[in-house]
């Protein structure tokens, strides 16, 4: 299988299989495509006609056309053309598989101080009660994690919420226990906050810049794009009061290790201006930016006829990362990221996230969900922190959670990216985890076409 597009004056083929990437002059793009069409079935001989009759005005020669068609043989006798599908087989081992947890989301705050109204987590508390966890209950959340991580030394926590801010003591007390333990269970923990920025304080950035391997700002970008939605219970916009406590919390962190995070919706699909905006009038360099997931009915939610709104700004904002990189002033846009030598492993691009098996969503009072989208919903209560993963047919339902469980997945050039999306998506866009989010497919593969291209273009201009 193989993905052809032309983008910003590149002719790109994605091998999906080998994960090899070509770019390929406008008469192999053509040969490609004509073999491609034929399921490989075509004869050289035919192939090679119909190619001579197109490209012969040009300019382009017999001898031409046969070097090409040999080169195109030569890949595919090397596996990186038309390579076989060879992981399909060995996917649904991944049920046999012994899962160690290696991530925590902790839910340290079921409240937030803004009301936000587009949020998943119904403005923090998670369709429950408000609450707060208390240390003792994240102490065994720790713990837990550190007994169920088998040999694993890394592990992951994220304090999350609501807004973790609101219950800071906790936080600092769980990671000062957390470093007490490090050396004697033989362990390394990192820690990430996700923060509105209306807690932010200096004690709050010292200490995150101390001991937070990374931190999450929530900015949607624009003033008036910001405080459409991301409003305090009296109605006040946000942006003027955490756009200073970013700019100060990342020039402390000397510009690493953190992330910009904004959503977009069907009121802001030129949302590329608000990535603009963050860089260039707020000098933030580290850029994320979700499209909304919200109810179909919601006036927030993206419909079908934004699509090519959408799939423009993506380019436009591939485009112009260049231009900046070009320039010597780069920025970086989360969902631009690929490491096409090193990773992820296959693994990885098979089973995504891990959420369910080797991370888990904790609550305020200690319960464990597949993940923070999970939370509340009875169905998908997996156990708690005292009594470990007890619900053991959820969990196992979840390691089958791959991209090859998925039919809607088997014809996706882009499944070994995606590894069938988001779980949560899928379950509240199509009623099962094992489902697809049609939309966010869309999205998703506008995005890595342009992330591929990005690569093309950078190995181009080393060229």
């Amino acid at each position: 299988m193989i993905h052809q597009y032309k983008l910003n004056g590149y002719n790109i083929v994605l091998d999906i299989n080998s994960g090899s990437i070509h770019v390929p002059d406008p008469l192999a793009y053509e040969a490609i495509r004509l073999i491609d069409e034929s399921g490989g079935r075509g004869s050289s001989e035919e192939i090679g006609r119909r190619l001579l009759q197109e490209f012969a005005p040009e300019g382009v020669t017999q001898q031409e056309v046969d070097e090409t068609l040999e080169d195109i043989a030569v890949l595919r006798r090397e596996g990186k053309l038309f390579s076989e599908e060879t992981f399909a087989d060995r996917a649904f081992d991944l049920k046999k598989r012994n899962t160690v947890i290696k991530a925590l989301c902790l839910l340290v705050a079921h409240t937030c101080n803004l009301n936000c109204s587009y949020c998943f987590a119904a403005q923090g508390n998670f369709r429950g009660q408000h609450g707060l966890m208390s240390f003792e209950t994240g102490k065994r959340a720790l713990d837990f994690l550190v007994e169920n991580s088998g040999m694993r030394r890394n592990l992951e926590v994220d304090f999350f919420g609501g807004e973790p801010l609101m219950n800071f003591q906790v936080c600092k007390d769980l990671v000062a226990y957390a470093r007490s333990i490090e050396k004697e269970k033989k362990k390394n923990f990192r820690f990430t906050l996700t923060t509105n920025g209306i807690g932010v304080t200096d004690e709050v950035i010292e200490w995150a810049n101390k001991e937070c391997h990374n931190v999450v700002l929530s900015l949607d970008g624009r003033r008036e794009v910001n405080d459409r939605f991301r409003k305090d219970y009296t109605g006040r916009g946000s942006y003027d009061r955490i756009v200073p406590n970013f700019q100060k919390f990342v020039e402390k962190r000397e510009g690493k290790g953190y992330y910009m995070r904004g959503t977009f919706t069907h009121f802001n699909t030129d949302f590329t201006e608000d990535i603009f905006h963050m860089a260039d009038d707020l000098g933030f360099a580290e850029l994320s930016m979700e499209p909304v997931v919200a109810d179909p009915d919601s006036p927030s939610a993206l419909r079908q006829e934004d699509l090519p709104v959408i799939f423009e700004q993506y380019e436009i904002l591939a485009k112009d990362m260049l231009r900046r990189e070009r320039e010597g002033k780069p920025i970086t846009f989360y969902h631009y990221m690929l490491d096409l030598e090193h990773g992820p492993c296959i693994y990885k691009r098979i089973s995504g996230c891990g959420s369910g098996t080797e991370y888990l969503a904790v609550t305020a009072s200690g319960d464990l969900y597949p993940c923070h989208q999970f939370v509340n919903d009875p169905e998908y209560r997996m156990g708690d922190i005292w009594s470990g993963v007890t619900n053991t047919q959820l969990r196992d339902s979840f390691k089958l959670c791959n991209v090859y469980s998925r039919p809607e997945c088997a014809d996706c050039w882009a499944k070994l990216y995606c590894a069938g999306g988001c779980a949560a998506n899928a379950y509240h866009a199509a009623g099962d985890i094992h489902g697809t989010y049609r939309m966010g497919c869309d999205i998703f593969k506008k995005r890595i076409e342009c992330a591929l291209m990005i690569k093309v273009a950078q190995a181009m201009d080393q060229q």
